[in-house]
């Protein structure tokens, strides 16, 4: 069973270029009262994790124009290495998933996305 927490002092960066992707994380986020932020891609990322320090964690979708999401992810890193960025991404194989934590992000969240994991993920 699904607990839905209260997030209302959390907030969520979520760098995606896919409209109908940051639809489902709006409404799939919405039951928690998370505030959330969005970026385009990767470069809109890295520009709002570093002037926004209310930023808790971030979502990052791997392949973006401008920057992908490693380089993006590697930037920030730079920045702020305290701030949790996991990777979201179409790529599900074994060695995606490693390749993806052994980079640099801390964790790693495969597409299509289960609310309940969703949610799971940052308890």
């Amino acid at each position: 069973m699904l607990t839905i927490p209260d997030w209302s002092d959390k907030t969520i960066l979520i760098v995606e270029d896919e409209e109908i992707n940051r639809f489902f994380f709006k409404t799939a986020l919405k039951v928690t009262n998370v505030n959330l932020e969005f970026a385009t891609n990767g470069f809109e990322g890295i520009e709002m994790a570093i002037n926004n320090d209310r930023i808790d964690c971030i979502l990052m979708d791997i392949r973006m124009p401008v920057i992908d999401g490693y380089e993006a992810m590697k930037q920030i890193k730079v920045i702020n290495n305290k701030i949790p960025i996991i990777a979201v991404t179409a790529y599900a194989q074994k060695d995606d998933k490693e390749k993806m934590l052994s980079s640099g992000f801390d964790d790693y969240l495969a597409k299509p996305i289960k609310i309940e994991l969703l949610i799971n993920t940052f308890l």
